[in-house]
């Protein structure tokens, strides 16, 4: 009997043993569902985003209108333009309060196009999502409550590297720099067009329509283009060409040089003509060479339509009419940002376009 106890408590100890080493075992490797979530969670606090988003956040489906409906999609917030190419916007200033008009742009490209990423790059932005919150911050937390809208910190110097504008970025002085915000932006396009592909616009590009991926560039007046909009593939040599003429043929003091007119000399080249109206709508080795109507409706020179009052009524369809063909207004905000504009209740074209196509921004910082 005496034996049989010893023989018990020794089977009870191995047992205990036993059970005390599984235990270990299991906290230390946890299944693979509960990794998947631990390194998902992890990336998506590198790239800045919350891991807790409002309900109108979750879900979204774009509805026959163009804006969004509590429907499941498939946008994840771990993504990046490494891992698939979106809709790109950038923001070379300092603000962290993005502008009424920049918050739009961003929204109404994320509404109409929900099976696709947009990306925000800031300059300002520290990929700490959870610092910017309300009531000091308003634009940040109302644009990642979109589910495929990502806020990324934009770092000039690490994404030029290995582009013709590396050795630009080291030697250029800022402070002696006329445009400086603008030139800025005119090189960033082009890396993250260059690095990653996709799909560039403005921040004062109002979208109204979806976006397809394709080769592309867009006509601003008679055979002139403009960079405002463009979308071309990943290393593609038309944004190579444009990187080598930026170094090469670089005037910052001349408004528009990396810009418009750099888009202009390239094209003309890649076309070899001189009159680009022969190439309007059609595709030439590659790139579809767009009308002003797909993204410049209102010529820069008549900006101050966009904001003249009593020209929209809710049964009008005048305007709707006049866009049809548009995919994205451009706002001129380098012009039309000087001007304190009344929105909201001014039945001007901005308030439709506002009121129509971001509304939340239209609601909440109108």
């Amino acid at each position: 009997m005496k034996q049989y106890k010893i023989s018990l408590c020794m089977v009870m100890g191995i047992i205990t043993v036993f059970l005390l080493v599984c235990l270990s075992y299991k906290l230390n490797n946890p299944s693979d569902e509960v990794k998947e979530t631990s390194m998902s969670n992890t990336l998506i606090d590198k790239l800045g985003n919350s891991s807790s988003k409002p309900a109108e956040a979750s879900q979204m489906k774009l509805t026959t209108s163009g804006l969004v409906s509590t429907e499941s999609t498939s946008i994840m917030k771990h993504l990046h333009p490494t891992t698939k190419p979106g809709i790109m916007f950038v923001q070379t200033s300092g603000e962290l309060n993005p502008s009424p008009l920049t918050m739009c742009s961003v929204e109404s490209a994320a509404r109409l196009n929900p099976d696709k990423p947009v990306y925000f790059f800031m300059t300002a932005f520290n990929d700490d999502i959870s610092k910017y919150q309300e009531p000091e911050y308003k634009g940040i937390p109302l644009l990642s409550s979109f589910k495929n809208v990502i806020i990324l910190p934009l770092n000039p110097k690490e994404l030029f590297n290995s582009t013709p504008l590396a050795g630009w970025y080291e030697k250029i002085d800022p402070s002696k720099e006329t445009f400086w915000f603008h030139v800025l932006a005119d090189g960033c396009r082009l890396a993250l067009l260059w690095k990653y592909g996709g799909i560039y616009l403005d921040t004062d590009v109002i979208s109204i329509k979806p976006l397809q991926f394709e080769n592309f560039l867009c006509e601003e007046s008679n055979n002139r283009a403009n960079n405002a909009a463009l979308g071309f593939n990943c290393s593609h040599s038309f944004i190579e060409s444009c990187l080598s003429d930026f170094v090469e043929d670089y005037n910052g003091a001349d408004w528009g040089h990396q810009g418009p007119k750099l888009m202009t000399r390239i094209l003309k080249k890649w076309c070899g003509t001189d009159n680009l109206n022969d190439f309007l709508n059609k595709k030439y080795k590659g790139i579809l060479y767009l009308s002003s109507n797909w993204f410049y409706p209102v010529p820069y020179t008549d900006w101050q339509r966009l904001f003249e009052e009593g020209t929209w009524n809710e049964n009008s369809e005048e305007i709707r009419n006049e866009f049809t063909k548009t995919r994205g207004v451009h706002i001129w905000n380098f012009l039309s940002g000087r001007h304190r504009a009344h929105i909201k209740g001014s039945r001007s074209i901005i308030e439709y376009l506002f009121s129509e196509f971001c509304p939340r921004t239209y609601e909440e910082l109108i």
